[in-house]
């Protein structure tokens, strides 16, 4: 017996899935909103969506590229340079993304009278004793005011 066919299955509903969100939240839209765009090659929205892809099928990007016969159309480099692109404006992407999935939904539930918030967050996490992480990387703590090896989290909240 192969666990292959429900691996399989289980890939098939996920990417479907969350084909059907990004059209709902039109996330091609929101994405040339934000600066993504490339002149050549696959579209942002290809990478973007494998990048989202992958936290719901639980693989690595390295496991993935390590495999001898892996299915992605591009590669690992073309996947850290869109990562990496100074051009592409990370936090207007993530506030058009919020607002266009709270404002049709969770809106209508609250009263007219109520002030309501985006709480935009860019906490550091950091990981100064480890060497060899996926996305690692040194920035500068601004409230530490120093430099950290770890990673830059930005969340966006919504409260009213």
């Amino acid at each position: 017996m192969s666990i292959l066919p429900e691996r399989l299955h289980f890939e098939n509903q996920i990417q479907s899935t969350t084909s059907r969100f990004f059209h709902t939240l039109g996330l091609r839209k929101i994405l040339r909103q934000s600066n993504f765009s490339k002149t050549k090659g696959v579209s942002c929205f290809d990478i973007f969506s494998f990048i989202f892809s992958l936290v719901f099928t639980g693989k690595n990007l390295y496991r993935i590229f390590e495999a001898e016969q892996h299915s992605v159309p591009f590669g690992k480099h073309c996947i850290y340079r869109f990562l990496n692109n100074r051009n592409y404006n990370w936090k207007k992407f993530l506030f058009l993304l919020s607002q266009k999935a709270i404002n049709p939904r969770l809106s209508p539930l609250t009263d007219e009278d109520r002030v309501r918030v985006f709480i935009v967050d860019d906490s550091t996490f950091s990981r100064n004793r480890s060497k060899s992480l996926e996305m690692l990387s040194r920035f500068r703590d601004h409230v530490g005011n120093r430099f950290v090896k770890g990673y830059r989290m930005l969340t966006l909240g919504w409260s009213d």
